[in-house]
Parts: C-alpha cells; sequence; structure tokens
C-alpha cells in the first residue's frame, strides 16, 4: 500500500539539530527527529491519519499539550513518552524550557492499522480502539522496540517488513486494548462513569465544569475522554453540560419564583440574553414562553 503522510504542521522555536531522517513502508511511514525547542517555542498538528510519537527522552517537564487551541502552556498537559493521536484530533504544544529532543513519528494509513488489529480484534472493535488515543510515560518495552524501528528508519539494514513488524508491535502495545474482550468494545464511558459525571456537574451550583474537569471526575485524561464522551451520549462534553443547566434552569423557572435573570446569573450565564439562546436551541422556545406553557398546562 503506498502512502503519503498529510499532517499540517506549523511551529515556532523549535528547529532541526541533524538532518530529519525518515523510510516509506508499506501503508506508512516513519520519520526520526533530533531537534531542540526555545522556551516558549510552540506547534499545531493535525493529520487526516493517525499517528504514534515515541520520545526516546522525557520531556514531560520540558513540554506541555493541549488539545484546544490557547490551552497551552497555562492549562496543558505534560507530553508523555508516548502518545497515540487519532486520525483528525488536532494538538497544540509549547515549550516551559529549552530542551533538546528526539522523537519517532509513525504516521500509519488507517487500513493498514486496521490489518494489524482486525484478525484478531474484528473490524468493529479495531475501529472503536483507533479512535480512543492513548498517552503512556513508562512503557519500557515500547522504548525497545522504538530504538529498533530508529535504527531502521535512520539506518536500513533489513527488509522493510522487518520495521513494518516493529510499528506492529509498537501499535498493539501502545493501543488500548483489553487484554481479554469478553464483550464487544464499545469505547463508550460505563454508566457508573456518567453517574459519577452527573453527580460532580450537580454539585456544583451553576452546573459548570471544564472538560478537564469533567474527564478528571471519571479519571480520564482530556483527551481520551473528549473522544469517547460524543460516542456513549452523541453530543460533545460541553453539548451535554448545556443540556444539563438548561435542564436545571427548566426546574428554577417551574419551582421558583425567580425571574429570568435570576436565573441566567446563578446558572452562570453572563445574562438573560445568553441564557435565552442556550435555551431555545436545547427547548426550542424561550425561558419565559417555556415558564407560561408550563403554568398553564399545571
Amino acid at each position: 500500500m503506498s502512502f503519503l503522510h498529510r499532517m499540517t504542521c506549523r511551529t515556532e522555536g523549535i528547529r532541526a539539530t541533524v538532518p530529519v531522517r525518515w523510510r516509506a513502508l508499506d501503508g506508512m511511514v516513519g520519520v526520526f527527529w533530533q531537534a531542540e525547542g526555545q522556551a516558549g517555542a510552540k506547534g499545531y498538528y493535525l493529520s487526516p491519519d493517525p499517528r504514534i510519537v515515541l520520545f526516546l527522552d522525557d520531556v514531560s517537564s520540558h513540554i506541555m499539550i493541549s488539545d484546544r487551541d490557547g490551552a497551552v502552556p497555562a492549562q496543558g498537559r505534560p507530553m508523555l513518552r508516548a502518545i497515540y493521536v487519532p486520525a483528525g484530533q488536532p494538538l497544540w504544544s509549547a515549550f516551559t524550557a529549552s530542551h533538546r529532543f528526539a522523537h519517532l513519528d509513525l504516521h500509519i494509513h488507517r487500513d493498514r492499522l486496521l490489518r494489524f488489529l482486525s484478525p484478531s480484534l474484528g473490524a468493529s472493535d479495531a475501529l472503536s480502539i483507533l479512535r480512543r488515543p492513548v498517552e503512556v510515560q513508562d512503557a519500557p518495552a515500547l522504548a525497545m522496540l522504538a530504538g529498533l524501528l530508529v535504527d531502521e528508519v535512520s539506518r536500513p539494514s533489513r527488509h522493510g517488513a522487518f520495521a513494518e513488524s516493529l510499528v506492529g508491535s509498537i501499535a498493539t502495545g501502545l493501543l488500548d486494548i483489553p487484554a481479554a474482550v469478553a464483550a464487544p468494545v464499545s469505547g463508550g464511558l460505563t454508566p457508573a462513569q456518567m453517574r459519577r459525571l452527573a453527580a460532580a456537574l450537580k454539585a456544583r451550583p451553576d452546573r459548570r465544569m471544564t472538560v478537564a474537569d469533567m474527564a478528571a471526575a471519571v479519571g480520564l485524561s482530556e483527551s481520551w475522554f473528549a473522544a469517547v464522551f460524543k460516542q456513549t451520549t452523541g453530543q460533545t462534553p460541553l453539548q451535554w453540560q448545556r443540556g444539563q443547566r438548561i435542564d436545571q434552569a427548566q426546574r428554577l423557572l417551574a419551582e421558583s419564583s425567580l425571574t429570568v435573570a435570576n436565573v441566567a446569573a446563578q446558572l452562570g450565564f453572563s445574562d438573560q440574553a445568553h441564557l435565552t439562546r442556550a435555551f431555545r436551541q436545547v427547548a426550542g422556545e424561550t425561558p419565559a414562553a417555556w415558564r407560561r406553557r408550563m403554568r398553564l398546562a399545571g
């Protein structure tokens, strides 16, 4: 399978210290970088294909990443040594200090990854697994495989099938594959996790949480949580949260004498107009119209 990776990459303050080495394989491309980033350096990365990034040294105290623009470094998380980024997921990075580093980028066509996974897992489960991001700090086996693959990318000495088998081993070692699959892997949140999330949101008077807060409430990384939440609910985390806030607004309108403006203030909306817009998007009518209709029906 011929393959040309198509990643969009924009960086500032990052430069290669030696010529970049790369090797095209069957349905994948391996790229070995040795580079340095200045304090304040930043990057943006987006690929329509899945990719794996393996750092040969620990960069967690020097590089912060986020799935949202403008969130790094202040609200970012440390870059771990091995990450899997699903197709179409953007990533922003920022350096908190100057640092030299080396990493291996693996750009892999989705169908090539499915060829690794489907025989053992089935196509449906394999597709679900490929939608889940992974970030790992300590993985000695992956580090060993990455070292072997760096040699084959930098100084090819064996048939490409050897390098491809290393990529397959790295992928299956890094991806979130259960040790035993007794039932189809849906990739979604469990009912218990959804109950914990709903309880955490209910505990806040304004029913507001960041995506990072929601992820922490169910014990997941922000990127993983965001990826699997929509599979579970059909909504993004913030769309779901908006619905929960409007549900609370309806309870307050039905059970109290608070004005619409007071309800907006209690739930953290910027003003009555902000609540009205959100309410109409969810309920199909304004808060005042909804309250009148409920009182007439009662």
